[in-house]
Formats: C-alpha cells, sequence, structure tokens
C-alpha cells in the first residue's frame, strides 16, 4: 500500500505533488504515478521521499485495510478549507480506520456494537422535539447532562477519531465505513467545542434531511439541535431559572456539569426566554472583547477515545498480535504496549 501511504505523509506535511517532486528530484507526473500505483520508485527514490516527508521506509510499506468502503460527508461549499486540506483529512480518517480494523479483524467484528441506523430520524421544525427525538434515539436520559459523549458513542458502536488540524476552518466531518458511522473532529478544539461539534455531527448523520433543504438552513439546524441536545429546555430552565437579567459568574458551575461553553449556554438562555437579547448582545459583546469567540477557558476534562486502544490491548494481550503489532497500530512505543498489556513479575501479586 506504498501509494496510499505516499499520498498521507504527502498531505500530513502539507505538500503538493509538485513541492514534494521538487525536493526529491523527480517531476511532479511521477509522484502521480507513485500515489495512482502506475510506478513503483526505486530504493533510493524511496528512502529519499523518506527523508523529505520526515517518516521511515517502513511507514510507506505499512498495511492498508483494503477491505474497507468509504462514503465520506462533504465539506461545506464554503469552507476556507483548501482541497489539498480536505483531502488530508480524508486520508487520514482511512488511515486511522484502517489500523482500527486491523484488530477488529482479528478479534471479529462482534466487538463492535451494532450502530444506529443513519437517517431513521424524522426531521421537525421543533428544535427542542428533535433534540429529545435525538436522545431517545441514542438510548439516554431525556434530560439531565450527558455524560463522556466519546464513550458513550464509542458504546453505541460510533467510530470516532480525534486529530489534530492546524486549521479554525476544521472543526468535524462524518461518514460511513462499511456503512457504520464514524465522525472525526479537530482535538486543537476546547473540550466544549468539541462535544458541540460531534452532536452536530450525531444530527447529521441520525436525521433524514430533506433533499431541498439549503446547506446553511442544515447547518444552522444541526448547530440548534445539537445545542438543545447538550442543554435540553427543561434543564436551561432548572439549572437558570425562568427569568435571569444578567450573565452571572454562577453560570459557569452549569458549564462544568453540561460540559458546554458559556457561548451555548447563553445562547441556550437566550432561545429559551430565560434572558432577553440585549442581556445576550452584552454578553457577546464582553466575551469577544476578552478574546472568548476563539479562546474561552475550558472548564472540563477533554473526553478521548479509548475503544482503539482497548482493543489492541486487548489482542496483544490474548496473544492474538505481536507488541511489536499492537505499538505499530496504535503507532506507540513498544514499551508503552508491553507496560500495558503485561505487568512486571510480582507487581500487585497479579491484582491490577
Amino acid at each position: 500500500m506504498f501509494s496510499k501511504n505516499l499520498k498521507y505523509y504527502r498531505l500530513k506535511n502539507g505538500m503538493s505533488m509538485k513541492e514534494l517532486a521538487s525536493l526529491v528530484g523527480v517531476s511532479s507526473m511521477t509522484i502521480s504515478y507513485y500515489e495512482s500505483g502506475e510506478r513503483k520508485p526505486s530504493m533510493d527514490t524511496m528512502k529519499m521521499l523518506a527523508k523529505v516527508l520526515g517518516v521511515k521506509v517502513t511507514d510507506f510499506l505499512s498495511n492498508r485495510n483494503e477491505n474497507l468502503v468509504f462514503a465520506h460527508g462533504e465539506f461545506r461549499k464554503s469552507s476556507k478549507l483548501s482541497v489539498k486540506q480536505q483531502d488530508y483529512i480524508k486520508e487520514s480518517v482511512e488511515e486511522y480506520l484502517g489500523r482500527f480494523y486491523s484488530v477488529i479483524d482479528v478479534l471479529g467484528g462482534d466487538v463492535l456494537p451494532e450502530a444506529p441506523v443513519c437517517h431513521g430520524l424524522i426531521l421537525t421544525d421543533d428544535i427542542e422535539e428533535n433534540a429529545l427525538a435525538m436522545r431517545k434515539y441514542l438510548g439516554i436520559a431525556e434530560f439531565g447532562p450527558v455524560g463522556n459523549l466519546v464513550e458513550l458513542l464509542e458504546n453505541k458502536g460510533i467510530l470516532l477519531y480525534i486529530t489534530e488540524i492546524d486549521n479554525d476552518a476544521f472543526s468535524g466531518m462524518n461518514g460511513l465505513v462499511n456503512g457504520r458511522p464514524y465522525i472525526i473532529v479537530n482535538g486543537q478544539m476546547s473540550p466544549e467545542r468539541i462535544r458541540s461539534t460531534i452532536a452536530h455531527e450525531i444530527a447529521h448523520f441520525i436525521f433524514d434531511w430533506p433533499d431541498d433543504m439549503e446547506e446553511k438552513q442544515i447547518e444552522d439546524m444541526a448547530t440548534a439541535i445539537s445545542g438543545a441536545f447538550l442543554f435540553p429546555f427543561i434543564d436551561a430552565k432548572r439549572e437558570l431559572g425562568i427569568r435571569r437579567t444578567s450573565i452571572t459568574k454562577d453560570m459557569t458551575l452549569t458549564c462544568r456539569e453540561y460540559g458546554i461553553s458559556m457561548y451555548l449556554l447563553v445562547k441556550r438562555a437566550n432561545l429559551c426566554g430565560i434572558v432577553n437579547d440585549n442581556v445576550a448582545k452584552n454578553f457577546y459583546i464582553k466575551a469577544g472583547q476578552a478574546g472568548w469567540k476563539r479562546h474561552e477557558p475550558s472548564r472540563i476534562q477533554k473526553e478521548a477515545p479509548l475503544l482503539f486502544m482497548q482493543l489492541v490491548f486487548r489482542a496483544v494481550s490474548e496473544n492474538e498480535i505481536s507488541v511489536q503489532k499492537g505499538a505499530e497500530l496504535l503507532k506507540r512505543p513498544y514499551s508503552f504496549v508491553e507496560g500495558q498489556c503485561f505487568a512486571e513479575e510480582g507487581v500487585g501479586d497479579g491484582i491490577y
């Protein structure tokens, strides 16, 4: 799978074919042939490619799961991401899920829960009703905080990949791998924004969106549903009160409890009639002046996917794969995987 790996590492380095070709000393057409699989480089050229891209030759030769069929979601037409950046995001999903499914193939597909049916909910004009339907569809309480959202999705058979994309224009995207929904989000965002983005992407693939609905309307509706999903109307009234004349510091405790930003809390309070437009506007002005629009202080811990790591550790511990293979799949040091799977003799007398 040299061709796919070359493309992945080129895009990861933010290079065009022309830029890579210039640094390696070949033509851009040659790079195109390499990435399409029409030609293979000599070992000397492969070493040069590895040097330029900052990887090992063996990284080019790592296997890719050829049994996966991807259906990636579309980027917004107004997206500020370049085509190269969009391609990298898709390639990074395929590279990660290729490693993920390698251990699934070893352990058997039944280790993953059956995922919810995509586009199985009928959309209505009522945001609160849609949010409640989404909670019921995922089998969680109709009101109250949504706990660890990442853990919830993994237990529902929805795959999640948190990656680092150095571009504020990208927050998240959803798609399918072998018919199973996945979500990719930008790990450089705050934990609160990651939760909001995940909820937004869930809305995208759970509801049956009308074909004649414009993109902006879909995005606005998904955003509104995600806010109501994380902070329902009944909770907003109970936590904040029926009427508030100002935004006060005590509300940060509610933000922490529900895993949401103050921006989202104020938006929901405004939509629920708890604060009026002037109160909300004054908050947005002050928050903007404080730099909160892009860097609001986080009040919660970042949630991290654990399923992939757990499955690799299980496969290693049960001798289904070697420690070395586990390290390659996770892209972690050999010592890390070994330490997680095999305790030193006498440690804890065998009790963990």
